[in-house]
C-alpha cells in the first residue's frame, strides 16, 4: 500500500529524528548491550517527537491541541517505532488513553486531559484488565462504588498497564452496578499502588497498578463501547508497529545472509535459505498492506461502537502477531549461533514478538471473535 506525500514526509521525519538519537545513545553506551542503548534512544526521542514532529497528538482533534489526523498516521509513526524497537509511550497514552477519552464523550473531561497528552507534557495510562489479559468489558479488573460528594471509590488490581508506573494522568476502568465506567485517579494518592512489572520484553514498559480505596472521579456515562472501540485502535497501532519489526529483523536477516561464508560461499546464495527469506518477504508484505489498508479505512474516530472496525482490529492483530512471531525466530535461526547471544539484537525482535502476541488479548482470543462476527452476519 502506497503511502502519501504527507505521510512519506512523516515518516521520514520520525525515521531521521530516530536515527539521530539512536546514533547519541549508542555512543553514550559505548561497549553497553543493545537494549540498553535501545532504551536510552527511546527516552532520548519521545520529547523531540512529541516537540518538534508532533507524534502525540496525531490521532486527537485540533480542538484539543491534536493534529486531528487518523489510524493510518498514527501507524506511520507505530512502524518507524517498531523497526528499532523504540520505547515509548505512544500506544499507551496517545492511542489507547487518549483514544478511550475521546469515545467516551466527556467535552470537559477531554478538554482538561487531552492538550496536554497532545503536546507530550504528560503521559496517561489506562489500568483495566486482569491477570489473564484478556482486554475485554467483562474482564475489568477493578469494581467502584458511589462515595460521599459525588466521587467514588474504586478497588482492584489491574495488570499489564502500558507506561502505567510513570504515567501522570492515570484512567482505570471499572464495574459498578450500572455497568463499566471510565474513572480519572489520582496515581499519587495513598490508594494507588503502582509497581513496574517484569515483562519478557524489556522495552514495553508494564505495571500492575492496585488500588484500595483509592478516590476517582467518573468520566462520561457507559464506558463499555469507548474501551472496546480504544482497544480496537490499540490493536490496529500494535499492528503496525509489529509490521515495523518485522520488516526490519528481515532487512537484517537478508544482510547477515549476504556477509557470512560458509563453504566458501556466502549462506545468502543457497537456494534453500532465498526460499525462505522470499517466504517471510511475502509475509511481512502482506503484514504490512492489511494492516495499513484497515487503518486507512478505520478512521472515523466519532463511532463508539463499530462491527467493522471490531472485525479488522482483531484480523490484524491475528496476523500481524503470527507474522512478527515467525520472522522472529527465522532471524534467530539464520543467524545461528551469535543469533542466541545476549549481546545480538536478534532476541529483542523475538521478545517483542512474544510480548505483542498477548498484548491486548491473544491471537486465539481474537480469531474467536472473528467467527462471532461473521456468524452473526
Amino acid at each position: 500500500m502506497n503511502l502519501t506525500a504527507e505521510q512519506e514526509d512523516l515518516r521520514d521525519a520520525v525515521r531521521g529524528l530516530l536515527a539521530a538519537a539512536g546514533s547519541a545513545a549508542g555512543s553514550a553506551a559505548g561497549s553497553a548491550a543493545g537494549s540498553a542503548a535501545g532504551s536510552s534512544a527511546g527516552e532520548e526521542a519521545w520529547p523531540r517527537l512529541c516537540r518538534e514532529v508532533g507524534v502525540a497528538g496525531l490521532g486527537i482533534p485540533e480542538c484539543y491541541g491534536g493534529a486531528g489526523a487518523g489510524p493510518a498516521e498514527t501507524g506511520v509513526v507505530m512502524e518507524e517505532l517498531g523497526r528499532d524497537l523504540t520505547p515509548s509511550p505512544m500506544l499507551g497514552s496517545a492511542v489507547l488513553a487518549a483514544q478511550a477519552l475521546l469515545a467516551i464523550g466527556d467535552d470537559a473531561a477531554c478538554g482538561r486531559l487531552l492538550p496536554a497528552i497532545a503536546d507530550g507534557s504528560a503521559t496517561a495510562a489506562l489500568a483495566w484488565t486482569t491477570r489473564a489479559g484478556r482486554w475485554d468489558v467483562e474482564d475489568v479488573a477493578c469494581v467502584s462504588r458511589p462515595f460521599g460528594g459525588g466521587g467514588w471509590e474504586l478497588d482492584g488490581e489491574a495488570h499489564y498497564v502500558l507506561d502505567g508506573e510513570g504515567a501522570d494522568v492515570l484512567l482505570v476502568a471499572a464495574r459498578d452496578p450500572t455497568g463499566v465506567g471510565l474513572f480519572e485517579v489520582d496515581p499519587v494518592q495513598d490508594g494507588v499502588r503502582r509497581t513496574a512489572a517484569a515483562a519478557m520484553d524489556a522495552t514495553r514498559r508494564l505495571a500492575v497498578v492496585r488500588l484500595a480505596g483509592a478516590r476517582g472521579q467518573r468520566i462520561g456515562g457507559d464506558a463499555a463501547s469507548a474501551l472496546r472501540y480504544a482497544r480496537d485502535l490499540a490493536c490496529l497501532a500494535l499492528a503496525a508497529e509489529q509490521v515495523g519489526a518485522a520488516r526490519r529483523a528481515l532487512d537484517l536477516t537478508v544482510g547477515y545472509t549476504m556477509t557470512r561464508v560458509q563453504f566458501g560461499r556466502v549462506i545468502g546464495s543457497f537456494q534453500a535459505l532465498q526460499h525462505r527469506l522470499a517466504d517471510l518477504h511475502v509475509l511481512v508484505e502482506s503484514a504490512r498492506s492489511l494492516a495499513f489498508a484497515f487503518a486507512s479505512g478505520s478512521g472515523d474516530s466519532s463511532s463508539g461502537e463499530a462491527p467493522a472496525l471490531g472485525l479488522r482490529a482483531a484480523a490484524v492483530k491475528v496476523y500481524c502477531s503470527e507474522v512478527l512471531m515467525r520472522t522472529a525466530a527465522e532471524m534467530i535461526q539464520l543467524h545461528g549461533a551469535i543469533g542466541i547471544t545476549w549481546e545480538h539484537q536478534a532476541h529483542r525482535y523475538l521478545k517483542r514478538a512474544h510480548g505483542g502476541l498477548h498484548l491486548f488479548g491473544p491471537p486465539a482470543q481474537h480469531a474467536a471473535a472473528i467467527a462471532a462476527i461473521l456468524i452473526d452476519r
